[in-house]
């Protein structure tokens, strides 16, 4: 039975739920066997840095778990964001976790997402502060990809993807500032889905993150999986200085045929970045499985992609937002965040944004916004959907990244071509999905990705869902 059991959590968290509710398998079951699997795998991927075993073995027996619709499903949370009440919360820095600080309180998504009978194993790995494409986090070691454990899963939900890649749950809390959903899901073979700004809610403590360019949600095994996930935590809540509207019907309704739609394709790299070929395939193999579908799709993107000023006021932005992050973490704790306390890359961010002025942060503001507003003015041209490779580089080899004293940019900068695509559209709001429709021929994957006019999630999960018929990867697993 126990086998049995273990089988279930190759299932995507819809499937698992159904087999819940159908009296197959029990939470407690199924929670175990999640348990037993994360024990026996995580020392070989580093996923889960911060387990909350008896947590979830008590939610997952309490008469009282919610009858929501993914009640007694496994799952985890990224230790970035996604603050539950009672845990361990670190931001993958050694300043929090030496101050053993605990999250008194649950923020709104996790409590909806707790709401809906989801049971909490722990917290995943991730880069400190969320800074880099990679999670090789000096405190807690690299996150490794399950496909092949000499590459990165990613970053920087990639304790996330690595989790659900690996089959010790079937979904996982993800974040994606620039590209921190999209792109572990490219490189651990999922599907990731980065919402719409504003799609869910950041409250009750804060407004917003990183002047509106992060979100969260989750990685998954399916399209299904993250469209129900996002009618879960998607809406308004008290207080939100911002939202996205509904649509009329579910997320989860658009899992089918919609109308054919006229679809731009890139395979360049924006600012004459150089792509991989493999990447390059990637985008072009889901061209034409949509040609065949019925779209059409031609060569077409928006030029605003090859103007350096928004990624140049996107950086200003997230640095000022990693110096306030600092100061945010020595009001918890009660003294100061030094030199010694973070890595070498978040104290020169920090670093770098106190040198400069309000007036200065301002502007970079500005600069985004105009920046955003031309690269949706695309859309308005009569294109419904842009595809691209998800990133420039298939996933790298650990230890790339690592900056130093002396050259803390180092990683930062090794970082471009795995944002090329992904970070311009958390700077215009709008949703993306990276579907994995490619692997290369070491066997390691490589994401598709689609972007779609703000709010409009139900295109990206129509044709999302479509891809996953015609180039199914559901059947493809890691052996570790």
């Amino acid at each position: 039975m126990a086998s049995d059991v273990e089988d279930l959590l190759w299932l995507d968290a819809t499937a698992q739920a159904e087999h819940v509710r159908r009296g197959e398998v029990s939470p407690a079951e199924l929670v175990d066997a999640a348990i037993a699997r994360v024990e026996r795998l995580n020392p070989k991927v580093n996923a889960v840095v911060v387990p909350t075993f008896e947590k979830a073995r008590a939610a997952a027996r309490d008469p009282a778990l919610p009858a929501g619709p993914f009640r007694g499903v496994p799952f985890l949370l990224k230790d970035l964001g996604g603050l539950s009440a009672g845990d361990p919360y670190y931001g993958g820095t050694r300043f929090l976790r030496d101050a053993k600080w605990i999250e008194p309180s649950d923020s709104y998504f996790v409590a909806k997402l707790r709401a809906a009978g989801l049971c909490f194993l722990g917290r995943t790995n991730t880069p400190e502060l969320g800074l880099l494409p990679t999670t090789e986090p000096a405190t807690f070691g690299p996150t490794r990809n399950p496909w092949d454990t000499r590459y990165s899963a990613g970053g920087s939900s990639g304790g996330s993807a690595a989790a659900v890649a690996a089959g010790m749950v079937g979904a996982a809390h993800a974040s994606d500032g620039g590209g921190s959903i999209r792109i572990p899901a490219s490189s651990c073979g999922l599907v990731g889905l980065k919402p719409t700004r504003g799609r869910s809610s950041f409250g009750p403590g804060l407004g917003e993150r990183w002047g509106g360019f992060s979100c969260e949600h989750v990685v998954a095994r399916s399209v299904r999986d993250v469209a129900a996930m996002l009618d879960v935590v998607a809406g308004r809540m008290p207080g939100d200085p911002y939202f996205a509207p509904l649509p009329p019907e579910p997320f989860a309704s658009f899992i089918r045929p919609g109308a054919r739609r006229r679809i731009g394709l890139m395979t360049r790299g924006p600012r004459e970045l150089a792509i991989d070929p493999e990447c390059v395939q990637a985008a072009e193999k889901a061209a034409r499985a949509l040609a065949d579908l019925g779209h059409t799709v031609e060569p077409s993107f928006p030029h605003a992609l090859d103007d350096p000023s928004g990624v140049t006021a996107y950086v200003n932005v997230v640095a000022c937002s990693t110096a306030r992050t600092l100061d945010a973490m020595s009001e918890k704790v009660g003294r100061p965040v030094t030199e010694s306390d973070v890595e070498p890359l978040t104290w020169a961010l920090a670093e770098t944004a106190r040198s400069r002025s309000v007036g200065e942060y301002l502007a970079s503001v500005e600069t985004a916004h105009a920046f955003g507003r031309q690269l949706a003015a695309w859309w308005e041209g009569g294109f419904d959907l842009l595809v691209t490779p998800t990133t420039g580089e298939p996933p790298p080899l650990i230890g790339q990244f690592a900056g130093t004293s002396a050259e803390p940019f180092k990683g930062f900068l090794r970082a471009a071509p795995f944002g090329a695509f992904t970070l311009n559209f958390n700077v215009s709001g709008q949703p993306a999905i990276s579907v994995p429709v490619h692997w290369t021929a070491a066997g390691l994957p490589v994401g598709a990705h689609l972007v779609a006019p703000y709010g409009r999630e139900d295109m990206l999960l129509e044709v999302a869902a479509e891809l996953e018929q015609a180039l199914p990867w559901a059947q493809r697993r890691a052996a570790l």
